[in-house]
């Protein structure tokens, strides 16, 4: 705990002076374009990967950056229709990572058998499990883990285009969905591109398509 009180106690005396006009603005009102939904992973850090100012991302995170149905009524639901439906934001990432601890839980569940929480809430990745053990087998160890990820990402990207909000807002042309891969050892950014049928680097392709129709990735390898 003392080193995040010397935290706040920097942000407070060093940072926060120098951003005052900042702060004082989203005191009143905030304005992002962008809901990002990712894990509740410690490595991933949304602002830093994006270099974005508070105020410019509404970021939702749970474990595995899993979309439960609209009908649960939960937390992500209520998050994702505010961000939609009041904030108005114009894009939807939804961003899975390299060495995902949610995802090895999904393709090893005896390591979850004492987590029945855990495990419950695994339960909303139950179609990507059905996709990799269909279509992957083939593939072990950290292959057989980075396509799971890649392939949860697109699963839960269905999801939520059955939101109602994320559905009226897609059918008037106001919103668009995205779908992110963060390798955390390299630093690198990847998003799944329909033309192509897998994910490319967003460093190095101009102009990637929104995943405003439904997809499937066919060829997993970066």
């Amino acid at each position: 705990m003392q080193k995040l009180v010397q935290g706040i106690h920097h942000f407070q005396t060093q940072i926060f002076s120098s951003h005052r006009e900042l702060f004082e603005r989203l005191d009143q009102d905030q304005a992002p374009e962008t809901l990002f939904i990712t894990c509740s992973d410690s490595r991933i850090s949304p602002n830093l990967i994006t270099q974005t100012q508070p105020g410019e991302l509404f970021i939702l995170r749970n474990v595995g950056n899993l979309i439960p149905p609209y009908e649960s009524m939960g937390g992500m639901a209520a998050g994702i229709e505010f961000a939609v439906a009041s904030l108005q934001v114009k894009d939807i990432i939804i961003c899975g990572h390299s060495n995902c601890g949610a995802m090895k839980a999904l393709l090893e569940p005896e390591t979850v058998g004492e987590l029945p929480a855990t495990k419950a809430w695994l339960a909303h990745a139950r179609t990507t499990e059905r996709i990799i053990w269909e279509s992957y087998g083939h593939l072990k160890g950290n292959e057989l883990l980075h396509a799971t990820v890649e392939e949860n990402v697109l699963v839960q990207l269905d999801n939520l285009r059955k939101h109602p909000s994320v559905a009226k807002a897609m059918a008037n042309g106001m919103l668009h969905l995205h779908a992110w891969y963060y390798k955390i050892e390299t630093g690198e950014v990847f998003a799944f591109d329909p033309g192509r049928g897998q994910y490319v680097s967003v460093t190095g392709t101009d102009g990637l398509a929104p995943l405003n129709e439904e997809h499937r990735a066919t060829d997993l390898s970066i």
